[in-house]
């Protein structure tokens, strides 16, 4: 018996740019989009492609990303900013205090001054 090989018509793989991939990335990160929309939007045929593109490239924790949720509220969506918004505050809190620890223990001045301060012989003029 004669063995023949039998090919697979195989999909041809499609290479995305870095650009396409943070478009479609930062849709999904808006909630413009789920991941599944993107695919279909798109027409990406991995089922983990853009799972993985986010996971690379988002800029949010991906632990933190929120819950699509096509039909919010009003009420649910000041809910959800005001929640992200405690977050936020949190964190500018903890760099404020390493921002001081580290001054303290550097013995300098992190913080950047916007206004010169004056002398005392200098008058401000009218």
């Amino acid at each position: 018996m004669e063995v023949q090989e039998r090919q697979r018509a195989r999909r041809s793989q499609r290479d995305y740019s870095l650009a396409f991939k943070l478009q479609v990335v930062s849709e999904v990160e808006k909630g413009e989009l789920s991941y599944k929309q993107a695919q279909r939007k798109y027409g990406i045929q991995g089922r983990s492609t853009v799972l993985v593109w986010i996971r690379k490239h988002s800029i949010l924790d991906w632990k933190e990303l929120p819950v699509m949720s096509h039909k919010k509220t009003p009420e649910q969506r000041i809910k959800e900013l005001e929640t992200l918004l405690a977050r936020e505050k949190e964190k500018v809190h903890v760099l404020n205090i390493a921002i001081d620890i580290a001054d303290g223990m550097l013995k300098t001045d992190i913080r950047k001054k916007y206004l010169p301060k004056q002398s005392e012989n200098q008058k401000p003029q009218s």
